[in-house]
């Protein structure tokens, strides 16, 4: 049985439309978040969840986590029904959304993370290895004594983390965990959850607009379109239709790191990055995507004349999105 499974999900709201001008009443409109969704993942999956705004992404997360009861189908993680086993789910669960905070706002991180070690009755010997491996990791030692009103955006974001695998969890959902950061805040964050998932084998669906961090991070997209699954498959393959793509430069974490490309797609090394011209007639984007992910760990890639996101788009608009 996979670690996560969900049969035939469906959720609906009821939204009250703006009232018009002489009417007493507002009328009230239902809206269906989510329709039909069935997916499953693995154990220790890095999983990119990507649509347009207003898909369900965001109402998808807060179903497995068990905030929100769906009003169709069922929902296995672990083998919980988060609704139902939810206390002992939120014990196996972090989770992080980008505009929101589990930290507490005028104290400090460590004030913080010693309540959240109560609350999740961690053992006092687990609680200090585990602030000690996550400080270091996200470089974030400094910052313990400091209110998280004072923080920046990115240092914010990496205390966030810090709290929501305090308790080793499982499965990490991340809702837009990169939106305002900055280029150096956005590589190290993404270099955090690789060694995470790697050291640790924690499972992560990540839902975000950002395409580059997709592409660092997700062997596996799903694309969700009308509270509907459209796509669940590798990024290369998603993307071989829209290819309008030429020149296309790559960073590794290794520096010693050259994808498996033939004489006709020629490789120049400037420094660290790795520059690759091609035509797509010859040599289809999705397979020179698919070369540079088996090359090794992508900290950073850009792609000219259209990066990801004007493909995305592309595919947004056929998809009627």
């Amino acid at each position: 049985m996979s670690y996560i499974q969900a049969e035939h999900l469906r959720k609906t709201f009821t939204v009250r439309k703006k009232r018009e001008k002489g009417s007493l009443l507002r009328e009230k409109q239902t809206v269906e978040a989510i329709k039909d969704l069935c997916f499953t993942v693995e154990r220790g999956e890095m999983v990119g969840y990507i649509g347009p705004n207003g898909a369900g992404k965001s109402t998808t997360v807060k179903m497995l986590s068990g905030i929100l009861t769906p009003d169709a189908g069922q929902v296995t993680v672990g083998g919980r029904i988060p609704w139902k086993d939810r206390r002992e789910h939120v014990r196996h669960i972090g989770v992080v959304f980008g505009q929101r905070s589990q930290l507490w706002w005028d104290v400090p991180v460590q004030d913080s993370l010693d309540l959240l070690k109560d609350i999740y009755r961690i053992p006092e010997e687990d609680y200090r290895n585990r602030v000690k491996e996550l400080t270091e990791a996200l470089e974030m030692e400094a910052l313990l004594r400091t209110p998280l009103r004072q923080l920046s955006l990115g240092q914010r974001m990496r205390a966030e983390l810090c709290g929501s695998l305090l308790h080793r969890p499982e499965l990490l959902f991340l809702d837009e965990p990169t939106i305002g950061l900055d280029a150096v805040s956005k590589l190290a964050l993404r270099d955090f959850l690789q060694w995470e998932n790697r050291r640790h084998g924690t499972t992560i669906m990540l839902t975000t607009h950002d395409m580059e961090d997709i592409v660092a991070l997700c062997p596996r997209v799903m694309v969700l379109g009308h509270g509907s699954k459209l796509f669940d498959g590798t990024l290369s393959s998603l993307l071989g239709r829209y290819d309008t793509v030429r020149t296309v430069s790559v960073r590794y974490e290794e520096a010693d790191a050259k994808p498996d490309l033939p004489e006709t797609v020629p490789v120049n090394r400037e420094g660290e990055n790795l520059t690759i011209t091609y035509s797509p007639d010859s040599y289809p984007t999705a397979e020179l995507i698919a070369k540079l992910q088996q090359a090794g760990t992508i900290r950073e890639m850009t792609m000219q004349p259209q990066n990801i996101d004007h493909l995305v788009a592309a595919m947004y608009r056929e998809m009627d999105l």
